[in-house]
This record gives structure tokens, C-alpha cells and sequence, in this order.
């Protein structure tokens, strides 16, 4: 499945304009975060995104893709990915909710998704989506050059199965990203190391673990975008997008580059980086 693929690099040049991507997306989920609450429906909170990614300079990477009818993908409860919002989707006390949003700035793409609790809700699903969000920083961590694609995928699995009996959803997961949203390669959430194209400089991918409290089998919806767990378990998604540096990988979509879960690996890179990118909003 690897020979085909033919994988982007990005110069740093490149590299600065998908930073702004990132900050437009890494912006935007921030203020998606805020505005979770019981009662808001999920096309009050796709307003509110479109209208912040416009704000800050960006156009919605989701919106018209393949017909996709909506600035994000707002996926609720047993949604695992591609939920289409709706006025008639209000969010309830309890509720888990799976923001994925993409920005496009001068042709090149951000992409970040996040798992919010909507009110009081049980620290089961809590748990779950913590567990979902360290498994995506485990797989940045083994990131390195030199390393093949399917260290990503084991570092990931790993995580998650330290972390609880989790169902680890089959076919979905990570890709390539530049001046295309979904590009070669396609990154599992599974998988053993040392398989797969070689991790080089400039190769800018996205993470994205999506886990379920039960059994990992999915089904796409009438609608054919919306996909939920079989057996109505929930799930969690989160995903960023970085890219490798000789210091390591930075990530595009963190606002703070993920030196706060990375640490020193990508500092340097940003601080040579970040003073060249125009601050957006």
C-alpha cells in the first residue's frame, strides 16, 4: 500500500504558510471550546466557526468538500467522525461532542479536531477522551527522522491500549496535508513500527486517533458523511497537524507549536519559525 504514494514536501517557506493555516484552525477550535453548552445546537456552533475562520483570514477547508455542506464536522455521542450540524442537533448536559475543523490560507491547509464535554458529564467519557488525546501526542513524540510512518500508528496503539479497554476504530485515521486537505499517506491508529515510507523533513501529516468505549465497528449514515459506532458506544476523535523538522515535529495547529507537550524537541523550530509568521487575529 506505501509504493504508490507520493509525499508532499513542504519547504520552509511552505511550512510558514501552513502555520497560519494551523493558528486560523488552533484559533477557531478555541473559540468552539468556549461556546459548548447545554442548548447550543451544532449549527449554531458551525457559525460560529465559519465565521471566525473568515475573521482571521481563512476559508473553510470542509465546506463544499465532496459536498460536505458545512464549515466543520460536529460529531456527537456515538458519532466517531463526519457529523454534519444541524439546527436540530441541540447539545444536552452529558453530552460528548467531536469539533474537526480545517482552515485553507493562501492555498495550503490546517486541519484540528477536539473532544469537548458538554456540562456535568460522566468522567468515564472524560477518561476516554483524555486517553484519545494523549494517544495523538505519543504519536508526535515518535515522530523522528529517519523513522518509517508506521512508528506513528504503533505509538498511538500503544497509548490507547495503556490506557484503558478502548475500541480503536478500523480504516479512519490520519493523512498527509498541504495544498490538499487529504494527501498521501494515510496514517492507521494501528499497526506495528518500522513499516512505511521513511519520516523526512518537511513532511507535514495529521494525527487523528478516533476511540470508542466499546466496540470499534462503524457505520456511515444515510446521509453518507455522518459515521457512528455500531453498537451506540461513544467515541472520541482529536487530531492536530504537524510537520518534521530537524528538531523534531512542530505542531501547525497548537497555538503554541505543542512545546507544552513536547517540550524542547520543537522550541528551537519555533522560535526560529514563529517570528517570521505574520500574527493572525
Amino acid at each position: 500500500m506505501f509504493r504508490t504514494q507520493e509525499i508532499q514536501l513542504k519547504t520552509p517557506a511552505e511550512i510558514r504558510l501552513m502555520r497560519e493555516a494551523g493558528l486560523v484552525v488552533g484559533k477557531t477550535l478555541e473559540r468552539l471550546r468556549a461556546a459548548v453548552a447545554p442548548g447550543v445546537s451544532t449549527a449554531d456552533l458551525d457559525a460560529i466557526a465559519e465565521d471566525s475562520i473568515r475573521s482571521l483570514g481563512g476559508i473553510p477547508s470542509f465546506k463544499g468538500y465532496h459536498g460536505f455542506p458545512a464549515s466543520i464536522c460536529a460529531s456527537v455521542n456515538d458519532q466517531v467522525v463526519h457529523g454534519i450540524p444541524r439546527k436540530s442537533q441541540v447539545l444536552e448536559d452529558g453530552d460528548l461532542i467531536s469539533i474537526d475543523c480545517g482552515a485553507i490560507v493562501d492555498g495550503w491547509h490546517g486541519d484540528s479536531a477536539i473532544t469537548v464535554g458538554v456540562g456535568r458529564v460522566d468522567p468515564a467519557y472524560l477518561k476516554m477522551a483524555q486517553v484519545c488525546e494523549d494517544a495523538m501526542w505519543a504519536g508526535f513524540a515518535a515522530a523522528k527522522v529517519g523513522g518509517r510512518l508506521t512508528d506513528i500508528s504503533h505509538a498511538v496503539e500503544t497509548a490507547v491500549r495503556a490506557g484503558g479497554k478502548y475500541g480503536i476504530v478500523k480504516h479512519y485515521g490520519g493523512h498527509g496535508i498541504g495544498t490538499e486537505m487529504h494527501q498521501d499517506p494515510h496514517v492507521l491508529n494501528y499497526g506495528k513500527p518500522g513499516r512505511g515510507p521513511k519520516l523526512r523533513v518537511g513532511m507535514a501529516l495529521a494525527i487523528e486517533p478516533m476511540i470508542t468505549m466499546a466496540d470499534p465497528d462503524t457505520v456511515e449514515l444515510e446521509d453518507q458523511w455522518t459515521v457512528v459506532t455500531v453498537d451506540g458506544s461513544r467515541a472520541a476523535h482529536t487530531e492536530h497537524t504537524f510537520v518534521l523538522t530537524e528538531d523534531g515535529p512542530w505542531v501547525l495547529t497548537a497555538l503554541d507549536g505543542g512545546v507544552s507537550r513536547l517540550g524542547d524537541a520543537v522550541t528551537r523550530q519555533q522560535s526560529r519559525e514563529e517570528n517570521e509568521i505574520p500574527r493572525i487575529g
